[in-house]
C-alpha cells in the first residue's frame, strides 16, 4: 500500500512559515517532507536519492535503479536550502556554490526539476 500523502494544505502552511522565519521544528519537518513527496511524485524514478536531514529521503529521476549500499547518485541538501530551492526562491547553482547542496554521481543535478510545480 502506498504511504499517506500528506495534506497539501498543510505542507503549504508549514512552506509559508519556513519562508517567513516564523517556522519551529515540526513545521520545518512537514514542509521538507511535503515537498520531498512532491518531487518523488513529479519526478518517479529510483536513480537519485535526496536526502534532506534529519527530516527526509526520497528517490526519483529515471535511470537505473540501485538496491543496496550507497547509491550512486546522492543530493544531500539543507533543510531551509531544500524549501527555497522548491520553492524558487534559491537557485541550485547558488545553493551548491555555497555548500547547501552537496551532489555525489553524474545525474546529480536537480535543476532541471526545480523549483517544484504547484
Amino acid at each position: 500500500m502506498p504511504p499517506k500523502r500528506r495534506d497539501p494544505e498543510a505542507v503549504a502552511a508549514a512552506v509559508a512559515s519556513v519562508l517567513d522565519g516564523t517556522a519551529g521544528r515540526a513545521e520545518l519537518a512537514l514542509a521538507v517532507r511535503g515537498l520531498a513527496e512532491r518531487l518523488a511524485e513529479q519526478v518517479p524514478g529510483a536513480h537519485v536519492e535526496v536526502r534532506v536531514p534529519p527530516f527526509s529521503a526520497v528517490q526519483c529521476v529515471q535511470g537505473p535503479r540501485h538496491t543496496r549500499g550507497t547509491p550512486p547518485n546522492v543530493v544531500e541538501v539543507q533543510p531551509q536550502a531544500w524549501v527555497e530551492l522548491c520553492t524558487g526562491r534559491l537557485a541550485w547553482a547558488d545553493a551548491a556554490r555555497d555548500g547547501r547542496v552537496t551532489t555525489w554521481g553524474d545525474r546529480a543535478d536537480l535543476s532541471p526539476y526545480l523549483p517544484l510545480r504547484s
